[in-house]
């Protein structure tokens, strides 16, 4: 199994993700590129101490960014995770 601190690099904190927590019991994540969902949910469990029921994974494009020039450049692509806790579980993020 791979490092679980290098799998979930970072939890998303928009208003959508906020919703999904709120509504579907349901946490964003950004996650290592080369992780699967087996290594995600595995991170979860171990790191938290909460039971997955699922996840869900997207490969999120970078953005391009242009200054006023013919030349530009793009942001990182990155991978998102959406994981969802059995019922009754929930992650304290205060």
């Amino acid at each position: 199994m791979r490092d679980l601190h290098k799998v979930i690099q970072t939890i998303r904190l928009t208003e959508k993700a906020t919703l999904l927590g709120e509504n579907n019991n349901e946490y964003v994540f950004k996650v290592d590129p080369q992780a699967t969902k087996i290594d995600i949910k595995q991170a979860v469990e171990k790191l938290f101490g909460k039971k997955v029921e699922g996840v869900r994974t997207l490969n999120v494009s970078g953005k391009a960014k242009r200054e006023r020039r013919a030349d530009y450049g793009r942001t990182n692509h990155w991978k998102k995770a959406v994981v969802r806790l059995k019922a009754g579980e929930k992650l304290d993020l205060a």
